[in-house]
């Protein structure tokens, strides 16, 4: 596959962040599909039982219907989760799988529309652990953020990073320590959608355009990445 300028500087920027949040980091530089899938398998077999979440990044080439690129092969998306969710991978039953995919997941390119003022409300929501136990849907407790929405192009500066990884960063490692998970993801998507325009002046094909990420969270509770004391 082409080289994907600016990666490496996505890589050690979320490696830094992750760390200082307190977690384990592993990196894989261009893993073929065997060996992406391999590892994949090998990590959701061991134990975390002393582990409260597991973050997966991926940085890498997309296509249409829901495809991702290895080093040498296409897989399907839903290759990274699958093997850590339900009976699966035991010890991280109950705990959030947190997902992130930096890559294109198609070639339509977002126009972007003129807003004229902006309004946000906020909700605040709670939750009430239980103390008995019960079953829960297998793919509870996941979360997977795209850097764009579905049959659209996702943008990378060649030397300043990715626009998702880069905000993502920010966002992190701004507000980790103190605010909620997808407080901390709604303001990613906000940066992207409103902090970064392509600038491609002798190109008006892919000049001014936009880039909006996507979510899809089944996480169950609320979910702070404060380090462990």
């Amino acid at each position: 596959m082409a080289v994907r300028d600016g990666s490496s500087k996505d890589r050690t920027d979320i490696s830094t962040v992750l760390q200082r949040i307190g977690f384990e980091v592993r990196v894989m530089d261009d893993p073929n599909r065997k060996q992406l899938l391999s590892a994949l398998k090998q990590l959701a077999g061991e134990d975390h039982s002393h582990s409260d979440c597991l973050v997966v990044v991926v940085m890498t080439h997309g296509k249409e219907n829901n495809l991702l690129y290895a080093s040498d092969k296409s897989y399907e998306e839903n290759q990274l989760w699958e093997p850590f969710i339900g009976d699966a991978c035991p010890s991280l039953i109950g705990k959030p799988k947190l997902f992130f995919v930096q890559a294109c997941r198609g070639k339509k390119l977002d126009e972007g529309v003129i807003q004229a003022t902006i309004s946000i409300d906020s909700v605040d929501t709670q939750s009430s652990p239980g103390s008995m136990r019960y079953v829960i849907p297998a793919m509870a407790d996941l979360l997977v953020m795209y850097s764009t929405y579905d049959g659209h192009y996702s943008w990378r500066n060649p030397s300043k990073g990715s626009w998702f990884i880069q905000s993502l960063c920010a966002e992190l490692g701004a507000s980790a320590h103190c605010k909620e998970l997808l407080h901390i993801l709604t303001a990613v998507s906000r940066r992207v959608a409103y902090h970064y325009q392509s600038n491609v002046p002798d190109n008006a094909k892919i000049d001014a355009k936009k880039q909006m990420p996507c979510m899809v969270s089944m996480l169950t509770k609320l979910l702070y990445l404060r380090p462990k004391k």
